[in-house]
């Protein structure tokens, strides 16, 4: 009776162990990922948990002990449950440090589709760091599924406590999953003291904490749905740019071959204040661009977003119209749709052969549903290129090699061609791609990885300009959009110090015609983004207007340029935009119509708006 006794007492003595263990663990990952989100600096974290936002560390630290008791049931081991649990939060702070200090943008929930890009995430954190996290991945995920096989031996009181704790904590994962609408309780509790700050993810990270920031990037709708939007409403926007557009008519004997070529992290380095260099790695580039329609084009990111850039100038549709959750469009909204306007679509309709080229592997961004989805004929990557010579160390495909297998698609003289090409050779990292450097930079910090990348951008400079040189000896008339994406993310703080937030956000376009026909060719200092890329091209080189188009090309001559807390109008920036009457309609009536295509009843593909 004694010995019962006894046990009975310790107990109660062991359950409370754990639950503070449980507890502290919690509390602590939750330290652990704020100390990652501020650049592992303890003093804001404690600042922040116990001082500034305690509310809401305490319900971020709520939200991971559902997650951690979630892994305890599963594994149907207090141990092994944590174990992973550890591992995951680890794996994940750390990813957060990486993409905040390269791209000064913090961990998404929709990143984590990226965890099966192994060779990416190789290169962008280095190979020992990338074995050490696989193997301890690896390891964590053997046990945990160990543990899952051998729960089965379980007693039945406590298969029916470990069943009980899965089904609640799923039900309430499930439930905080719903965070972003507005009668979910948690996101009301955080309501009562946070500030979101939509138009910088970064500031709204530091504010509501990193795991108040990463609950507000949870699923939502694409766009709100603006009041006066309505089928009698869009079938007037629609009608009315139709027949503006229908007014012109196209000027062209033969359909010209397009040519869009997204060049990875392409900009000019001594375009920043701080970086100046011994000679101009872009010399190549400028002996084509002084000579054509060409400027600055507003990059939504900085180090990164190559994607958004890209959804931007097939679609002709703006990040800055979507909710800020709405991160990347290529893994959240195009997915879920059967077929979505584009470049691609519309001239699928005219009879041209449409070729995407990105010589890196498919799985990227989704690459390959996405321009399955977009309409392309076909797409070529890494695996079925014919050219896949490389420059010295460099581990991308360059620069010459895919404008050769452009150059082939071109040959093909039965068909106009429209052919995508997205390159890699400018991806980073910066550092060892090349024995010697032509170029010497004097610039605050890391000139290795700057001078790396002057080397970069000339041997695509160059590349470009041969490209330009034999597209002049094709018959068919030749149309090239070039754009950088973003910035490579190789510069110091002291460089971005000095530099304001738009020169970090600008790189170099230009339209070039083999015939020299455009209309603008003297342009060299235009200011552009690239959802404007396509109706600009059309209405230079003569091509027949879609009534979307028209819209744009309107908008475009009064607003210029813009991205979310970037606003260029009357040749100045702004962070807020403030439009006349005439530019008002214009920019609702552009928010109407994307929002009719990506959330609402698509009215407008009914009435060949975008034909």
């Amino acid at each position: 009776m004694k010995k019962k006794l006894q046990i009975l007492n310790k107990k109660p003595v062991k359950y409370s162990l754990i639950v503070i263990g449980l507890l502290l663990l919690a509390l602590i990952s939750n330290l652990y990922l704020q100390w990652c989100q501020n650049e592992l600096s303890l003093d804001l974290v404690f600042k922040f948990a116990f001082s500034w936002h305690t509310e809401k560390f305490i319900l971020g630290s709520l939200v991971l002990l559902i997650f951690l008791l979630f892994l305890c049931s599963l594994a149907g081991s207090l141990l092994l449950g944590s174990a992973l649990y550890a591992i995951t939060i680890g794996i994940l702070g750390f990813a957060d440090y990486q993409k905040m200090f390269y791209r000064t943008e913090p961990i998404y929930p929709d990143d984590l589709k990226m965890i099966t890009e192994f060779g990416l995430l190789r290169e962008m954190i280095g190979t020992i760091p990338f074995i050490i996290i696989l193997l301890i991945a690896v390891i964590g995920l053997f046990f945990f599924a160990r543990a899952i096989y051998k729960s089965r031996l379980l007693s039945k009181k406590i298969q029916i406590i470990r069943i009980s704790g899965l089904m609640i904590t799923m039900a309430l994962l499930v439930y905080v999953s719903d965070f972003n609408n507005p009668n979910n309780l948690l996101r009301k509790a955080y309501n009562e003291t946070a500030l979101w700050i939509p138009y910088s993810q970064k500031m709204n990270y530091y504010n509501t904490g990193f795991m108040g920031g990463f609950l507000y990037n949870l699923k939502v709708d694409a766009m709100d749905k603006p009041e006066n939007y309505s089928q009698k409403t869009i079938e007037g926007i629609t009608s009315k740019y139709t027949k503006t557009a229908q007014e012109t008519k196209s000027s062209l004997e033969e359909q010209p071959n397009i040519i869009f070529v997204m060049s990875e992290s392409f900009s000019n380095p001594q375009h920043l204040t701080g970086v100046t260099a011994n000679k101009d790695p872009l010399k190549a580039y400028y002996d084509i661009a002084k000579t054509t329609y060409s400027g600055q084009m507003l990059s939504q990111n900085y180090g990164g977003g190559t994607a958004n850039i890209e959804f931007e100038a097939l679609t002709s549709f703006s990040m800055e119209l979507f909710n800020p959750q709405l991160t990347t469009p290529y893994t959240m909204l195009i997915p879920k749709m059967k077929e979505i306007p584009s470049i691609v679509s519309l001239l699928n309709q005219q009879d041209y052969r449409t070729t995407a080229i990105h010589p890196y592997n498919t799985s990227m961004y989704k690459r390959k549903d996405v321009y399955q989805t977009m309409g392309f004929n076909q797409f070529i990557s890494e695996e079925t290129m014919n050219y896949t010579e490389t420059l010295e160390n460099n581990p991308y495909i360059s620069d010459e090699s895919a404008y050769k297998e452009v150059l082939d698609l071109l040959k093909e003289e039965q068909n106009p061609q429209f052919v995508h090409l997205v390159t890699m050779q400018t991806h980073m990292p910066y550092s060892d791609k090349y024995k010697t450097s032509d170029y010497s930079s004097q610039s605050l910090g890391n000139k290795k990885a700057i001078d790396s990348y002057m080397q970069d951008v000339a041997y695509s400079s160059e590349a470009l300009k041969q490209f330009t040189r034999e597209l002049k000896e094709l018959k068919r008339r030749t149309l090239v959009v070039f754009w950088g994406d973003h910035l490579p993310s190789i510069y110091s703080d002291e460089i971005k110090v000095d530099n304001d937030e738009v020169n970090m956000h600008q790189t170099e376009f230009l339209m070039y015609d083999n015939q020299g026909k455009l209309s603008e060719k003297n342009t060299n200092d235009a200011v552009t983004s690239p959802f404007y890329f396509a109706p600009s091209l059309f209405e230079q080189s003569g091509m027949e207007m879609t009534g979307f188009y028209q819209l744009l090309s309107e908008l475009e001559k009064q607003v210029p340029a813009f991205e979310k807390s970037f606003y260029y109008k009357d040749k100045k920036w702004s962070k807020t935009l403030a439009l006349n009457k005439e530019q008002e309609e214009l920019y609702e009536d552009y928010r109407l119509i994307q929002y009719d295509i990506v959330s609402g009843e698509r009215y407008s593909l009914k009435n060949d708006f975008f034909k």
